[in-house]
């Protein structure tokens, strides 16, 4: 049963270029839509996050000489994996795919938009230092149970499930909300990570 007071919905970066047809796109991404949609009704309050690179972020494997995409090298704060250019600020790629229901958020919060570093987490940078003021916001409202959903299962939707528990919320992550890249075991690893932080994974059935 859903708490209006204490639980929220997060949608993480449900992007055109995260979506087929986009640079960075996760396989079947798109299906996550509906199913969010159909969320959404049930909870009182939403977060939605978004991919917001400039040009040239650092992230990006063409902002370094010879290096490929999905390589990984190391940056002031530690392994990056390199990415294809994705989710520039104010693009379309950067923008909401069509179909997901956005007018109802409580909140957008926007990630990635320092050139020197990357943010998979909602909740920090991957320096895991440097706040997006999410953590706030959620204690301030009187949050403590957090459901995520979103894109991708293994990156950017992990990581803030992990950064919620350390962060003192509970996390549940709605696996058929997700889509995962599953780049070289990043989804078996995430999982194992998310099971031993204590998320809990459920399913949109369970809500």
């Amino acid at each position: 049963m859903i708490n209006p007071q204490t639980d929220i919905l997060i949608i993480v970066d449900v992007q055109n270029d995260f979506c087929p047809g986009g640079p960075l796109a996760v396989t079947d991404g798109e299906r996550v839509v509906p199913v969010i949609n159909n969320l959404s009704g049930k909870f009182s309050s939403r977060v939605l996050t978004q991919d917001w690179h400039p040009v040239g972020h650092s992230s990006f494997a063409s902002s370094h000489d010879g290096a490929e995409p999905y390589s990984t090298i190391d940056m002031a704060y530690g392994a990056q994996t390199l990415w294809p250019d994705h989710c520039i600020a104010g693009t379309r790629g950067a923008a909401f795919h069509t179909d997901l229901v956005v007018n109802n958020a409580d909140l957008i919060i926007r990630k990635g938009f320092r050139p020197a570093i990357d943010s998979y987490s909602a909740f920090f940078e991957n320096d895991q230092n440097t706040p997006t003021g999410l953590t706030g916001y959620l204690r301030e409202r009187g949050f403590k149970r957090l459901y995520f959903s979103g894109l991708a299962t293994d990156y950017c939707v992990g990581f803030s499930a992990l950064d919620a528990i350390k962060s003192g919320f509970e996390a549940l992550l709605i696996d058929d909300a997700c889509r995962a890249i599953d780049l070289m075991g990043s989804l078996a690893n995430m999982k194992d990570q998310l099971a031993k932080a204590g998320v809990s994974t459920i399913t949109s059935g369970d809500i």
